[in-house]
């Protein structure tokens, strides 16, 4: 399996998996990316490691790494396939892994239970088991900044305002019938029952992502007031292509945010002009941030970035922001414990004391990149606000402010949820936060 070693300086190397070579934890930070640069969602997730890891290795190189230690990103190659994300795991989490970051719904499942026995934790970005918010019953996962189930509702909320009223309209959903697809279901269906609207789905198979001509032959039939996209890789710009053909509006067609970065919407060309999409962080490379990256690491011959025109894209900068929040959670553990060399057990207490102010991102070189985040004991998902974009033709431009979600109805579905998941698993481990 491929793994990229960045310690300042990059090197390359290719090993087999059981093979990677212990990494002493008291001499760096030491954080593993399963990353998938191979398979159906390499498009996708090439540029989320590229950004995750040009950020480190920037950090490294502008400031010496964190605290006084270099950080080491490994990436493992896992082809989004969940047995070989476990596989990644098992084989680096003895080399002193201080987080992990699944990218990937199904491989997030599997390690979720193992995170409290080895005193790793996980974050899922934005993505995973909307459960895990709750910080309760989940003492060992986040998904901030927001859920899945915050990002429809606030979907949800934006087309209910452009309609002045979501009340019987018909909302199409559209999704990769995976773990992932499927995650929001539940909160939709219980949204439809409470504001009086209607649900048509139609899933589509991981085989059939690049075949969805009878899909939108049922989407044409079925005529729904708006189509909401829970798509990844191919799907994607298969999905927008199809939307054009049977000439549905495409200001009313709506992805989250896996489903609206460059590759999903440059392959078809001028038909998928006034696609929305819903985001997390902004595009482009203005920020002071986003130059140093450029400075020290792209501009210097230090990243995998193949153009550099890919620097500033959705995806590249949604990596940038995962290691962002990474890095700056190993700064309150270093403050928190008074050492450089934290653990996984000091990464989670640091992920839980996370309080990205706008003040804060601005000085770390991001303003007005994402919206603030806050976790706390009993909120692991932050229940942060999104914003969404369209596409003009040529780039990405953000038509809304931060639209926060229906917190009064997701937190309730989120707390049995939970108490769900964890009544057959006797001996899970939660927390008392009061």
């Amino acid at each position: 399996m491929f793994r990229k070693l960045t310690t300042g300086a990059l090197a390359l190397a290719t090993a087999a998996i059981m093979q990677t070579a212990p990494v002493a934890a008291e001499e760096v930070l030491y954080v593993p990316s399963l990353s998938y640069r191979t398979g159906p969602f390499a498009a996708n997730g090439t540029p989320i490691a590229n950004g995750f890891a040009d950020y480190m290795n920037m950090l490294n190189e502008r400031d010496g790494g964190i605290g006084g230690l270099k950080v080491v990103v490994e990436e493992c190659e896992t082809g989004y396939n969940a047995q070989k994300g476990v596989e990644c795991y098992e084989a680096t989490k003895g080399n002193g892994a201080l987080v992990y970051n699944p990218y990937s719904t199904g491989i997030t499942l599997q390690l979720i239970p193992k995170a409290p026995v080895d005193k790793i934790p996980v974050l899922s970005m934005g993505y995973g088991l909307s459960a895990a918010a709750i910080g309760e019953k989940f003492p060992w996962t986040f998904n901030f900044p927001a859920t899945y189930w915050d990002q429809m509702s606030s979907i949800i909320s934006y087309i209910d305002s452009q309609e002045g009223g979501i009340a019987g309209k018909k909302i199409g959903f559209i999704y990769l019938d995976v773990g992932y697809g499927k995650e929001p279901i539940p909160l939709l269906d219980q949204l439809a029952e409470e504001m009086g609207f209607t649900v048509v789905k139609f899933p589509v198979g991981v085989k059939e992502m690049q075949n969805q001509s009878s899909h939108w032959l049922n989407v044409r039939k079925e005529r729904p007031d708006w189509m909401i996209m829970w798509g990844w890789g191919a799907m994607n710009a298969t999905a927008i292509k199809e939307a054009a053909k049977i000439r549905y509006p495409m200001d009313h067609f709506i992805g989250n945010w896996w489903s609206g970065a460059n590759v999903d919407v440059e392959p078809a060309g001028a038909a998928a002009k006034g696609y929305t999409a819903a985001n997390m962080a902004l595009a482009g490379t203005d920020m002071p941030a986003m130059q140093d990256i450029l400075k020290y690491v792209v501009d210097a011959g230090k990243s995998q970035v193949g153009d550099r025109s890919e620097v500033g894209k959705v995806l590249y900068n949604r990596g940038v922001l995962n290691a962002m929040v990474v890095a700056e959670a190993i700064r309150i553990a270093q403050a928190n414990t008074g050492k450089a060399a934290i653990t996984g057990a000091d990464m989670r207490d640091a992920l839980e004391q996370m309080d990205l102010t706008a003040e804060r991102l601005t000085e770390l070189g991001f303003p007005n990149f994402t919206a603030p985040m806050k976790a706390t004991c009993e909120n692991h998902g932050s229940g942060g606000a999104i914003f969404l974009h369209q596409w003009d033709g040529e780039k990405w431009v953000t038509i809304s402010d931060l639209i926060p979600p229906m917190t009064d109805k997701v937190r309730a579905m989120l707390e049995e949820a939970a108490d769900k998941y964890i009544a057959d698993k006797p001996g899970w481990e939660t927390q008392d936060c009061k």
